[in-house]
């Protein structure tokens, strides 16, 4: 395989950084390329560096590392870039996002990719991903853009439809489809799955939820489609026999399971097809989770994010990856984590493998036809050196195509608010979403979110007005 450059941008993250830089560095197929660090942390990029300067001796993966706080300076030359952001501190934020609305009467579900929330941190992520991507179009226009920064399909469009920078979202929500499969069938298996372990994110988690994730992958084969976060499960198979499982799945699901991701249980039984992010990100779409009268977080068991504990494990991760990069603990331990799918895409695409990628986010071209096209769909695709191929499937049925269609219109237009600073577009993408029932309330929420994120939303300020992505700089998560 061809040496290739490889630039992670927000590569200081303990948790995102990390697992990133390891997978590339054990990666046979990618040895001696060159790896750029970058990050506006300089102490995080610091313990990543020096990390990955371990990882390059023991593993012997004859890797170059460059690092630097600057992303111009390592951009030039690049044929891939990772991104992987946050503007500001992230749980602050998230949390801020989810109280700001709490003051006009709406309880968000959840608050991180939809609702008013989801427009919040899109418009505060955008401005910094269209920087990367226009240096891109000067200093590496033909390299692509792997972005993982959330909202994933709001940032994907974003780029796709404002610069020219071949663009990719990656998201690993898929894993959490196949674990709701195998934890409904995993009887079949003659496996136990203890009670209450569900897809919540949950920081304090006492259980390895990757350990059920692995063993959800070894058996089932599955395949999803929709947006990111708002995926559909479209087949099911027994990953040894090639069996079709759906109809077990379903019967099992709808009978035996109810207090099982009770939002996607409900779903399912409604809409004839299993959502599969898991209830916590299904909820950011939906009209149905946020009635002050009914509650319907209760009926569901809709959990907030634990902001403080997620702070707390980002603490503690920053603080093994300093351990490691020291040599005071051990980094074996690294080889096995979980890729999140942008190695195997690089690898794919420098090699010219023809690699199959079980989840993408691309511009819809008729991958999925009853969407339309040029928005940015979930589909499993083929990757070469010709570059990415979504793969065709079925339409969905129509009540869900067109809850997909809903969730895409808003986010074109949350987008081009994002970019362009208009209050007006920014009030109609709030006046949209499935969330907001009354002007009043768009218009306190869209005002004080403006107020309490003036930093990172200059766009939105006379002042600072320009038809164009405004400057602004993240935070790496």
């Amino acid at each position: 395989m061809p040496v290739t450059k490889i630039v992670v941008i927000g590569a200081g993250s303990a948790s995102f950084g990390l697992n990133t830089l390891a997978t590339i560095m054990r990666s046979q197929a990618l040895r001696g390329s060159t790896v750029g660090l970058v990050d506006i942390d300089r102490r995080g990029l610091e313990t990543m560096s020096s990390l990955g300067v371990r990882m390059n001796r023991e593993w012997d993966a004859q890797i170059t590392i460059e690092s630097s706080t600057e992303r111009a300076d390592l951009l030039p030359g690049a044929d891939f870039v990772i991104l992987s952001i946050e503007a500001g501190p992230r749980e602050a934020l998230w949390r801020q996002d989810w109280e700001i609305p709490l003051r006009y009467g709406l309880r968000q579900p959840y608050a991180e990719n939809g609702g008013p929330g989801g427009f919040a941190h899109a418009a505060r992520n955008i401005p910094i991903l269209l920087g990367v991507a226009q240096d891109m179009e000067r200093l590496c226009p033909d390299a692509w853009l792997i972005n993982f920064t959330n909202p994933v399909p709001r940032l994907c469009l974003a780029a796709t439809r404002y610069t020219r920078a071949k663009t990719i979202g990656l998201c690993h929500q898929l894993y959490m489809a196949h674990f709701i499969a195998f934890a409904v069938l995993a009887e079949r298996w003659g496996i136990q799955v203890p009670p209450g372990l569900g897809t919540h994110p949950d920081p304090k988690a006492t259980y390895d939820m990757g350990k059920w994730i692995d063993l959800a992958c070894e058996k089932v084969d599955l395949k999803a489609v929709g947006l990111n976060h708002f995926i559909w499960i479209v087949d099911i198979r027994d990953k040894a026999s090639g069996e079709d499982l759906y109809p077990l799945f379903r019967q099992r699901y709808l009978t035996t399971r109810p207090d099982f991701e009770p939002l996607t249980r409900k779903m399912f039984e409604v809409f004839g097809l299993c959502p599969g992010p898991g209830d916590s990100h299904l909820c950011e779409y939906l009209s149905w989770g946020h009635d002050p009268q009914t509650k319907p977080w209760e009926t569901y068991n809709l959990r907030l994010y634990n902001w403080v504990a997620g702070e707390q494990r980002r603490q503690e991760r920053a603080q093994l990856a300093a351990a490691m990069a020291a040599g005071e603990q051990p980094i074996d331990g690294l080889r096995q984590v979980r890729s999140e799918g942008a190695v195997e895409l690089i690898e794919a695409i420098a090699g010219n493998t023809n690699a199959y990628l079980p989840t993408v986010n691309v511009p819809n071209q008729g991958y999925i036809p009853n969407l339309p096209d040029g928005i940015i769909v979930e589909v499993p695709a083929v990757a070469n050196g010709a570059g990415i191929h979504g793969l065709g499937l079925d339409p969905l049925p129509e009540p869900i195509a067109e809850l997909c269609r809903r969730e895409a219109a808003l986010a074109g237009l949350v987008v081009d608010a994002a970019v362009t600073g208009s209050r007006e577009l920014a009030l109609q993408a709030l006046l949209l979403d499935p969330m907001i029932s009354d002007f009043d309330q768009a218009e306190g929420i869209l005002n004080d979110y403006l107020e309490a994120y003036a930093e990172w939303l200059p766009q939105f300020h006379v002042s600072a007005r320009v038809h164009q992505s405004p400057k602004c700089v993240g935070r790496s998560d």
